[in-house]
């Protein structure tokens, strides 16, 4: 019994070490892609495992950019195929990098709560936040480390917009259709514009 509750803590602790690991990377991996960013030195990359031991339970506060984008992937695009999910992450690390946009990620995933007008509608649902399904979670946060880690393909061709293609909203007039992934239109401003 002393045996495996010394196994439990020390697997326990092993996770914690991962997960902040994770979030450490994840931190100078956002300063990288942030446009202000005068690093040019590379960051380590987040590892799968220490990537899927940040936020296990999909519960933790928004406050680490790994939660932040894995936590966007999954209520944005949790019942789409992996592609959608990349695209929504895509665009999330299109935004981060623009200079028309907040330079962490849980800001550009937050923006316009102030104001009542969410950039992406699950922060304002006034729904609960905490994760439903762990495995399409986990799918999240691979996408988030892999986005994190400048290893994902852009789909979406620069978009820093996107909507569902069953909604037609009224800002899409002023915009460009970049691509179609999946259930979601993508967009990017004419110019370098952003709103």
């Amino acid at each position: 019994m002393a045996i495996l509750l010394f196994t439990g803590q020390v697997v326990a602790a092993d996770r914690s070490e991962q997960a902040e690991a994770a979030r450490s990377k994840a931190e100078a991996l956002e300063q990288i892609a942030a446009p202000e960013s005068s690093s040019q030195t590379p960051a380590e990359t987040i590892t799968r495992p220490e990537a899927q031991a940040v936020d296990p339970a999909g519960e933790a506060p928004l406050d680490d950019a790994l939660t932040c984008l894995a936590r966007s992937i999954y209520w944005e695009a949790k019942g789409e195929a992996a592609t959608d999910m990349e695209a929504v992450a895509n665009v999330i690390m299109n935004r981060l990098g623009h200079e028309g946009f907040p330079n962490t990620i849980c800001d550009v995933v937050t923006q316009g709560s102030e104001q009542g007008a969410c950039q992406f509608s699950w922060w304002c649902d006034g729904r609960p936040d905490e994760v439903m399904e762990e495995d399409r979670y986990e799918i999240a946060k691979e996408i988030a480390r892999q986005a994190l880690n400048q290893q994902l393909p852009d789909r979406t061709d620069g978009a820093l917009y996107f909507h569902q293609r069953t909604v037609a909203p009224p800002w899409a007039a002023d915009y460009i259709k970049t691509i179609e992934v999946g259930e979601f239109f993508f967009y990017r401003p004419l110019g370098d514009a952003s709103h």
